[in-house]
């Protein structure tokens, strides 16, 4: 292969001629084709985060609770009692695209992997899916209803073939997503705290064993795929879409908890994004070891594959394990127990390269440290986004009624019920849900073991984020904490996927580096550390990219599984607090976007000590029997927040608010929430918030069959209807 060809080979790989260069100086002669596509995999946006790197440094990631932060396949927290919860959330966006259902199946399959391979039974997904409107004839509206169905199918198939129950989640719709949806997939497991397995290969002479499905071509190409914008020409990168199989993931997931109830491994890790390049790399990375693999005894399931077919392969449900030597034949059963591959590929080694061999013949030999330690740190142009300059000069100009604007807000299908999307999910399998999909706020599992629960939740207000990144990924963390809050669970750490468009376009990094500093400001301050995520970018088509879109997903733990705290109403006469202080706040609301069809004006205040205030109200109210329910106050505001709680609960309610202008009704003002209050613990109530210094109203009381929220009044059959059924209309139009 000539210096040119080895150039151009390169540039097709995405490489740049910078790192061509790097590569030269790190090897001391020119690249092999292998070389080449395991070069540009792990220095591909996807796998070494090169743009990102520099903003994610800084992120609080440590407390007395966290046992592993970033770095690992998942972060694990200490959830009382010998028991860890570990999870992780990661974007499948550029492959759910291109093909929806295995796109957002191997998604789930993958987050899922990074959970059990740390010792976890996974016991809980999410999910935060945004796509463009799907009201209408319009080619989008087609494209992305078929789009979400797919995906849906996808995270339903699979998730309930795995029989691990989907209990929540975020669904959006903005025309900025029409070329690019996004899927970011949650999944939570348990395991003790003292038996948690990490991704490392160390001493010298330990086997390295490759168990788990065949290996094919499909996938090839992924991680560099998923790190470039999108142009009219997708569907010819379908083939770089994997294909999933639950049902093998089901016994890849029983034989490693099998695994690990002996001593026979030293760690393990996932196979995903580039496949057998990043695990082995990554594994042989966080040791300083060397390693060596014979890539003819990887099993295959088609002819003619290459090395390079063998390590760009992402093929799914694949583990790379560094066992302990002697213990081969003892792996081997247990995999082949569950009618699983399972082989010994190469060992650990003291040459701190990687080897790879075909037929004994020496194909690759790349030195892992020096790999990572040249991989690209980027410091992208940075230019604040010129639409930023007049987005806050925004005027309120239709003149409608509060009762016109509710029946405009109660229908978007951002507010409506979406049980046609999760009643395709199993949300009740493993019989530990408390709080499923459409019970509103925070999703709460039970932990049997320890008499605990855990709750969750998955959040972004992306129209907050495009009119102040910093602010609104700030009031992302204050949102998904709010809803683990409202459960009467203590939020205690984080994990997030932040989506975003085009680095290579200044303005998209501006938002980015701003959107890093909201949630670290956030997280500091309401002491959720970070314990691992995804960065997402290049979701962009045709030079339009998606909103800044950094999904947080927040854990908390309740001490009391009998004493998670609902948000609909509970009982008739029943007396409504409204916590937090309203004002007439309408930047990046659904009221603008619904209304004035506008996505714009200032981002509504950010006060971290109010937010705190907040929390501690209700989870202390909580503790001592004084509340009913809680429902924080978010998109569509008081209005849109009581009508929930009534719709949902089945039942009425008389509320009048005091505020400056009728329709602040709808302001999104953030740190708020409506608590339900038998009057006979009201007196303690109001101790209680006094105490805290949280300012509290009372605002009327449960019961009825009609919602009456200062001038608006409806029955609440008229609610129901519509919260309950027009999302299924609109999905179904054209099927």
């Amino acid at each position: 292969m000539s210096q040119q060809s080895a150039l151009e080979i390169a540039l097709a790989h995405s490489m740049t001629e910078d790192e061509y260069e790097t590569v030269l100086k790190m090897l001391g002669r020119e690249p092999n084709y292998t070389e080449i596509g395991v070069i540009s995999a792990m220095w591909s946006e996807h796998c070494s985060y090169k743009s990102s790197k520099k903003y994610l440094n800084g992120f609080p990631t440590k407390a007395p609770w966290v046992i592993q932060g970033p770095g690992e396949n998942a972060g694990v927290i200490d959830i009382g009692d010998g028991y860890a919860a570990v999870f992780k959330m990661e974007s499948h966006n550029h492959p759910s695209f291109i093909e929806p259902y295995q796109g957002a199946a191997t998604g789930v399959g993958g987050i899922m992997r990074d959970v059990f391979t740390m010792g976890a039974r996974p016991v809980a997904s999410m999910n935060l899916i945004q796509f463009a409107g799907i009201e209408g004839d319009s080619a989008t509206a087609k494209k992305h209803r078929f789009l979400l169905r797919g995906v849906v199918d996808g995270i339903g198939g699979y998730g309930n073939c795995m029989g691990v129950p989907t209990i929540g989640g975020q669904t959006g719709f903005e025309e900025c997503y029409a070329g690019n949806n996004l899927v970011n997939a949650f999944n939570l497991g348990i395991c003790k705290s003292d038996e948690i397995f990490l991704g490392v290969a160390e001493g010298i002479g330990n086997p390295v064993m490759y168990v788990g499905s065949k290996t094919g071509r499909d996938g090839l190409g992924g991680a560099v795929m998923s790190s470039a914008a999108f142009t009219e020409d997708n569907e010819s990168k379908r083939p770089t879409v994997q294909v999933g199989d639950p049902f093998t993931e089901k016994l890849l997931l029983e034989a490693c908890l099998e695994l690990f109830k002996q001593d026979l491994i030293i760690g393990i890790q996932d196979m995903g994004a580039a496949g057998l390049t990043s695990s082995s790399f990554e594994m042989a990375g966080r040791t300083g070891s060397g390693m060596k693999m014979d890539l003819d005894k990887v099993p295959a399931r088609e002819e003619g594959m290459t090395p390079y077919d063998f390590m760009l392969s992402e093929s799914q449900e694949r583990m790379l394990i560094c066992a302990k030597a002697g213990c081969e034949q003892a792996v081997i059963d247990i995999f082949e127990k569950w009618e699983l591959s399972a082989a010994v590929i190469g060992e650990v080694t003291d040459t701190g390269n990687m080897e790879l061999y075909w037929h004994g013949e020496l194909v690759s030999d790349i030195p892992i440290q020096p790999l990572s330690e040249e991989a690209p740190i980027l410091d992208r142009p940075v230019a604040k986004p010129a639409y930023l300059e007049t987005i806050e000069d925004v005027k309120m100009e239709k003149e409608l009624s509060p009762t016109d604007a509710f029946d405009i807000l109660w229908k978007s299908l951002e507010v409506v019920d979406k049980g046609y999307i999760y009643n395709q999910y199993d949300s009740m399998v493993q019989t530990n849900t408390i709080e499923g999909p459409g019970s509103l706020d925070g999703s709460v599992i039970r932990i049997k073991e320890t008499g605990k629960a855990l709750a969750m939740s998955a959040d972004c207000n992306t129209r907050q984020c495009y009119i102040n990144p910093e602010l609104g990924s700030a009031a992302a963390v204050m949102e998904a904490g709010r809803n683990v809050a409202m459960s009467g669970a203590r939020p205690l750490a984080i994990t997030d996927c932040l989506n975003f468009g085009n680095p290579e376009n200044p303005e998209v990094m501006w938002q980015f580096k701003h959107s890093c500093e909201g949630i670290k400001a956030a997280c500091k301050e309401l002491n959720t550390p970070v314990i691992g995520g995804n960065v997402s970018l290049y979701n962009e088509t045709n030079g339009v990219g998606v909103f800044p879109t950094p999904a947080i997903a927040t854990v908390g733990v309740n001490d009391d599984m009998n004493k998670v705290l609902g948000s609909s109403f509970k009982s008739e006469g029943n007396d409504l607090y409204l916590l937090g202080d309203t004002y007439s706040e309408f930047g990046g609301s659904l009221y603008l976007k619904e209304i004035e069809g506008k996505i714009a004006g200032t981002h509504p205040v950010v006060n971290f000590e109010t937010e705190l205030k907040l929390w501690d109200l209700v989870i202390e109210a909580n503790k001592a029997g004084l509340l009913e329910s809680a429902k924080d106050v978010n998109v569509g505001g008081v209005a849109i927040a009581l009508a929930k709680m009534s719709a949902v609960g089945n039942m009425g309610c008389t509320a009048n608010v005091s505020l400056e202008n009728e329709k602040d009704i709808f302001s999104e003002s953030l740190s708020r929430a409506i608590v339900e209050v038998k009057p006979e613990n009201a007196e303690a109530f109001n101790a209680l918030a006094k105490k805290i210094g949280l300012s509290h109203t009372s605002i009327g009381k449960t019961g009825g069959d009609s919602l009456s929220v200062n001038s608006v009044n409806k029955t609440i059959n008229t609610v129901k209807e519509v919260y309950f059924n027009r999302f299924k209309e609109v999905i179904e139009q054209d099927l």
